[in-house]
């Protein structure tokens, strides 16, 4: 018999891989439907939850506290092992460098600090939980996060729009990487600690190194330009969303990368996607450039 996950939150981005993911490693795959679905009644005869519902920023102080004690709940239920996709709000400002499983949680901010009491309430409830952490996502369909919405939309025509210092290391995952070891650790959930945190070390690029990587992507020259925050400073009053942006702006300029110690502990034979395959995948289509024009380009550079 075939085990059984169910994606919570399953046209999300995290979600959507997830589910294709443990789909092509043969699992059975529910999804849930918050409208005519009941969590405890959803949850029988699952043996992993991947908890991937992630409400809009400025609802979580409402929803992210309740939406995981049930959640919880449902899985003392069944027995279930509960796998949540972490981020890097707990560490905190000021706290840059490389996050590891003994890196302290120090954020004071309101968003990290809710994930910090998330992550807590997963810990003490005895629940087997699998937090895989990582940082920001590139994903194989434009999905609304940074990568696609701010940084490449002007890639055809060159482009790169960078939202903080490029100097400094930043923390990437490709979700189909990142939904795929989801599927390993799941696989060996019995062997795992109860509580285990697993950060993903996927690619650690400066914003130069990024715009470097797409080069060798896209076949085009890339000129990196800096995100002007102006705008959402300005919005912040009217916009829901842009006081929380404003308020994790601190991640573009620290340096960060995620240790991949306790990754590879577990899962010693991970073969990482290279990032300019990962990146063939994200980019816009029009940005890419075809292997004839690739020659006419040589040629006329060459003239």
């Amino acid at each position: 018999m075939s085990n059984t996950v169910l994606i919570l939150g399953a046209t999300g981005r995290f979600g959507r891989n997830a589910a294709e993911q443990f789909a092509q490693a043969g699992w059975s795959v529910r999804t849930f439907d918050r409208t005519t679905d009941t969590l405890r009644e959803a949850v029988h005869g699952v043996q992993v939850i991947v908890n991937a519902l992630n409400p809009e920023y400025h609802d979580w102080a409402r929803l992210v506290p309740g939406l995981h004690a049930d959640v919880i709940a449902a899985a003392k239920l069944v027995d279930a092992t509960v796998i949540v996709p972490g981020n890097v709000y707990v560490f905190g400002d000021g706290n840059g460098g490389t996050w590891g499983v003994t890196t302290p949680h120090l954020a004071q901010n309101p968003l990290g600090k809710i994930r910090r009491d998330m992550e807590v309430a997963y810990r003490d409830s005895g629940v087997r939980t699998i937090v895989l952490r990582a940082g920001d996502f590139i994903d194989t369909t434009a999905s609304g996060n940074w990568f696609d919405m701010i940084m490449t939309p002007k890639l055809a025509k060159g482009r790169f729009v960078y939202p903080g210092n490029p100097d400094l290391d930043h923390a990437w995952a490709y979700l189909p990487d990142l939904c795929r070891a989801a599927v390993l650790l799941a696989d060996m959930r019995d062997d795992l600690n109860r509580f285990e945190d697993v950060p993903f070390p996927g690619y650690t690029l400066t914003g130069t190194e990024m715009a470097q990587r797409l080069e060798a992507t896209t076949g085009r020259s890339v000129t990196l330009k800096k995100m002007n925050w102006l705008p959402i400073r300005i919005a912040a009053p009217f916009w829901k969303l842009a006081p929380n942006l404003l308020e994790m702006r601190y991640l573009w300029n620290m340096s960060q990368q995620l240790s991949g110690t306790r990754f590879f502990e577990l899962l010693p034979d991970f073969a990482i996607t290279p990032v300019e395959t990962a990146l063939a995948h994200a980019v816009p289509p029009a940005a890419l450039v075809h292997p004839a024009d690739q020659k006419l380009m040589s040629a006329q550079t060459s003239l």
